[in-house]
Order: structure tokens, then C-alpha cells, then sequence
């Protein structure tokens, strides 16, 4: 199984090394004939007006969709999770994103970069706490019956949700030494 990791923008290279941290083979997407040899997906974290527009113009968006709607496991960390949202709230009228899972975003719903903190989470199927990093982090106003919640902050928001095959979190796990996170997804690929 190969895990391919969304390379256009953001944290990509992060989300490589906990894959290779836990012997994932994987592989990294930019255009569409790099989709064709992965089994699933991970959108990372980035600056979520920016990946659409890149989506775009790649020709990754419409084959990324097609695999969804076809079951194809995808994992979306900030902007990932903005990108597989049903809702995009205070989005740009031209953002399109995936409606994967059924959640509205509100982007930077946890405040500009300052207002960027670390939490320890307790995660569904996970035994210890998460360590979690919030930079600028969509907060997820809405979750739909069909959508589970496995994490919520220290406030009691959602942070980490699946639905399906499709898994996205508010938060970069990518970007803390723990690797709980990825391995869930993992987990629920194999």
C-alpha cells in the first residue's frame, strides 16, 4: 500500500517523515500521474486558498475528487481538512473544496498566527494523550450525524473527525514528535 502526500504546498515534508517514521511506503503527489500509484491520500496543512487554486491548476482536483466519491482514504491536516469540509465559512467565493466530510470550517477560527498554542488531546482509539500543534487552525463549527468525532480541544470543540474513509483534524500532527495520529489513519487504510 503507498500513502501519497499532497506536495503542492504546506507541511508535506513533515507528514513524509512520520510515514517514514512508521515504515509507510508512500510517495509524493504534484500532478496527476502521481495519483495513479497511490491507495491513499494525505492533504496537509498549508494555506487552504492557495492549495485549491493549485488543485486547480495541476489537474489534481478532479481526480482527487472521483477517488473519493469511489471510498479511496484521504487525511486532511488544517487546510487539508478546510479542502475536504462540506462548508467553508469565510472562504473565498471561487474555493471549491471536496465536501468529503460533513463539517462546516470556519478558516483561522482559532485567531491569527499569535493566537497559535499547543494542546494535549485525548484521541478515540489512541491510549495517551496527543500531542497537538494549532497554527492558524480552522475550528469546526458544525459535524454532521454521519460524522464522527474522535478528539475535541480544550474548549470542547471537534478538532479531529472521520467520516467514512475520510479523516481531518484542525490541528498538525505532523508537526509534533508523536505519531498516534498518522498511525490512526493508517490503521483505518490497512
Amino acid at each position: 500500500m503507498t500513502i501519497g502526500v499532497l506536495a503542492l504546498q504546506g507541511a508535506f515534508r513533515a507528514h513524509r517523515e512520520k510515514l517514514d517514521a512508521l515504515g509507510a511506503s508512500h510517495c509524493e503527489v504534484r500532478v496527476p500521474g502521481d495519483f495513479d500509484r497511490v491507495d491513499a491520500l494525505i492533504m496537509p496543512g498549508g494555506e487552504s486558498t492557495t492549495m485549491s487554486m493549485l488543485l486547480e491548476s495541476s489537474g489534481l482536483f478532479e481526480p482527487i475528487h472521483e477517488r473519493l466519491k469511489a471510498g479511496m482514504p484521504v487525511f486532511g491536516t488544517c487546510a487539508g481538512l478546510i479542502l475536504l469540509a462540506r462548508e467553508i465559512q469565510d472562504g473565498r467565493d471561487d474555493q471549491r473544496s471536496f465536501a468529503a466530510l460533513d463539517v462546516a470550517v470556519q478558516r483561522n477560527g482559532y485567531g491569527r498566527q499569535v493566537a497559535s498554542f499547543e494542546d494535549h488531546l485525548v484521541v478515540s482509539g489512541v491510549e495517551q494523550r496527543v500531542h497537538s500543534v494549532f497554527i492558524r487552525a480552522p475550528r469546526i463549527t458544525s459535524v454532521g450525524e454521519d460524522c464522527d468525532v474522535l478528539a475535541r480541544d480544550h474548549r470542547s470543540d471537534p478538532v479531529l473527525v472521520r467520516q467514512g474513509t475520510v479523516m481531518g483534524c484542525a490541528f498538525h500532527p505532523e508537526l509534533s514528535e508523536d505519531t498516534a495520529i498518522h498511525r490512526l489513519f493508517l490503521e483505518s487504510v490497512a
